[in-house]
């Protein structure tokens, strides 16, 4: 299974697929957790994205997509996995089709004052980048990672007005996006979050069935 999950920001990619991970033993790819290992290395590419992030900038499609086929070749041969973060545009994703072929869509709706408040009640791990939250998803011990014991803090653009500008650049991107895919014929597996408190469980089943049903897990 090579798939995509989608999902705004907040919409809990990381914490599905990381189950998903758990539940099924598909490698997950996260570009945002691929940027953090290569700020620890020192490589031309580690190198190239430094400089980008440093100046606060935008790392380039096509920087991006070089890391994401060092990436690639790493993965066992026939092993599973899931993309976190990739594609995010259009460009980005006639630029994947390029390196590999896509067999689902993991799609994640999840209503924007259920995001709102998950991002503005979400704390991250400084040294490995694990999330919680203060509401539903704690620590076990307060401003802790249970995972490497690193602090935790809560990102600046974690606030009301950021998280609103967030929703709508991604809605703006994303449409096309999605009609791209479906002009592909890629199936759709979607779950629908309604509850703030909703347990990751019961949506991570359902994804499971559904891949099962599609044979793909």
């Amino acid at each position: 299974m090579k798939a995509i999950i989608i999902g705004a920001p907040g919409a809990g990619k990381g914490t599905y697929a990381s189950r998903l991970q758990q539940k099924l033993g598909v490698e997950v790819i996260a570009t945002g957790d691929i940027f953090r290992e290569l700020a620890k290395q020192d490589s031309d590419i580690a190198r190239k994205v430094k400089g980008f992030m440093e100046k606060g900038l935008l790392v380039p499609d096509e920087v991006v997509i070089e890391v994401l086929k060092q990436r690639l070749r790493n993965i066992p041969k026939g092993k599973s996995f899931i993309l976190d973060g990739y594609p995010r545009t259009l460009d980005q994703a006639k630029m994947l089709d390029a390196i590999t072929k896509i067999d689902v869509i993991l799609l994640l709706d999840v209503p924007d004052w259920i995001i709102i408040e998950r991002l503005s009640t979400r704390r991250i791990c400084r040294n490995c980048g694990t999330v919680y939250n203060v509401r539903f998803l704690k620590p076990h011990i307060e401003g802790i990672c249970d995972k490497c014991g690193g602090p935790l803090y809560q990102r600046s653009d974690d606030n009301e007005e950021v998280i609103k500008k967030r929703l709508q650049v991604y809605q703006e991107q994303t449409k096309p996006l999605l009609e791209y895919f479906k002009q592909k014929k890629l199936p759709f597996v979607t779950s629908s979050t309604t509850s703030l408190d909703q347990p990751p469980e019961p949506i991570v089943d359902k994804l499971t069935a559904e891949l099962k049903k599609l044979e793909l897990a």
